[in-house]
């Protein structure tokens, strides 16, 4: 068994699962304190939620896109790996700037809400320092998993097997023998005439 035959396979389930982990470790990341901001020698804690309110409907669309991701068929698993890779790339891009610069941006509403001041200048002269939790890295991570199970499933959703039965639209074939009540509705819902 090759490792490439076992992720063709897998790929679904990789993928579907990926995203899981993915959105659930950007939107536990943004429950947390990312930023302390010191004010007048007080420490502010800013969520991730706070500083960057985009990634958190981002990352509860990842997780809808993987449960979505379980049902579609395959014109349908395009779409949704390209707006899973879009929604990582896009949380990638507004987490990088907090790791990179400690924007002052990303703590101004909750230091206006603590001290009334508003304005990102003069909110910027009364920060005298931005501490940086590890929790806005581990939401990158989370990121750049999603762009990468996005990327898997952009990859390996053509071979990629149909659903169960139980999701077939195909009408049922009409049984020859007596048909009981049950049988009739099911007859009715796909648009047959059960009395012939």
């Amino acid at each position: 068994m090759t490792s490439g035959g076992f992720i063709a396979r897998r790929a679904r389930f990789i993928s579907v699962v990926l995203l899981l982990v993915a959105g659930g470790t950007v939107l536990l990341g943004t429950t947390q304190t990312w930023l302390t901001a010191v004010v007048a020698q007080t420490d502010i804690p800013v969520t991730g939620s706070d500083a960057l309110p985009i990634v958190q409907p981002l990352a509860l669309a990842v997780l809808a896109l993987a449960l979505v991701l379980t049902l579609v068929a395959r014109v349908l698993r395009y779409a949704l790996g390209v707006l899973a890779t879009a929604a990582g790339v896009a949380m990638t891009v507004a987490i990088m700037p907090v790791l990179v610069e400690r924007p002052v941006t990303a703590v101004a509403t909750t230091v206006t809400e603590h001290t009334g001041l508003a304005g990102v200048e003069a909110v910027a002269d009364l920060v005298t320092g931005i501490a940086l939790s590890p929790w806005p890295a581990v939401s990158l991570v989370g990121a750049v998993v999603a762009v990468l199970a996005g990327l898997l499933t952009l990859a390996t959703a053509h071979g990629w097997r149909r659903g169960g039965r139980r999701f077939d639209t195909s009408p049922a074939a009409p049984s020859s023998g007596p048909v009981d009540p049950i049988d009739s509705w099911d007859e009715l819902s796909h648009g047959e005439d059960p009395t012939r």
